[in-house]
């Protein structure tokens, strides 16, 4: 009983529907109960941007020394889960969420994560793939747009799409870059793959929020004409 009120409470501000939401969920209220104190959401949050540093760091090393250094970044998306994952959800373990100033912060942040990235792959990418690194950013971009987008129209904040979201897709990177290491240049058709799957992903979920937002004009809409009716 007492680890379901846990998880209702650090979870309370947004719905999840990945995959691995569970098993997300329960590693998290596990962990954030046994972060020290001293250790801020705030200081979370740049641990996560540190990891895409490691990202960066891991593509850089690997195109001018040895590709080995690829597994770098899986260090760096482990850290960057661990952040990202933990900041938001220790304020409210701890009961001192900053709801606004938390989301601002931590969407301001997974752009400039998504954009270390991106700049990572465009490094160590050959010739005509570095334009893969700018899709990954406009894409992922987009879908982070369509996510606040939603959350305005619905006021249910939600990070994935169906069942993938970010900790699904840092499994998949981290499983490419294994790939990339074991095989070599099969990143450029991995990174490809991922971009028109986030493209028909962002198309289908723009569609869907387009309907939400019909719907909702239509409700408002309804509800002007009632209360001018009732005067």
């Amino acid at each position: 009983m007492e680890e379901t009120q846990d998880l209702k409470r650090i979870f309370q501000d947004r719905k999840r529907t990945n995959i691995l939401r569970n098993a997300e969920q329960n590693t998290i209220s596990y962990l954030v109960k046994r972060v020290p104190s001293f250790i801020t959401s705030d200081m979370l949050t740049f641990a996560g941007t540190f990891g895409s540093l490691l990202v960066l760091a891991g593509f850089i090393l690997a195109t001018y020394d040895n590709r080995s250094f690829l597994l770098l970044g899986i260090l760096g998306l482990a850290i960057n889960w661990f952040g990202d994952s933990l900041d938001g959800r220790i304020a409210y373990y701890r009961n001192i969420p900053r709801k606004w100033y938390g989301f601002s912060l931590d969407i301001i942040m997974d752009w400039v994560s998504t954009v270390l990235i991106g700049l990572g792959y465009m490094v160590y990418a050959r010739n005509e793939y570095e334009l893969i690194a700018f899709v990954f950013v406009v894409l992922y971009g987009w879908a982070m747009i369509i996510s606040q987008l939603r959350y305005k129209i619905t006021d249910i904040y939600s990070i994935d799409s169906g069942v993938v979201g970010p900790t699904e897709i840092r499994i998949i990177l981290a499983l490419i870059l294994i790939a990339e290491v074991l095989f070599g240049h099969l990143i450029e058709y991995f990174a490809a793959a991922i971009c028109i799957t986030l493209f028909i992903i962002n198309f289908l979920d723009t569609r869907k929020l387009l309907k939400l937002g019909d719907i909702r004009d239509n409700a408002e809409r309804e509800a002007r004409l009632a209360k001018k009716d009732s005067v």
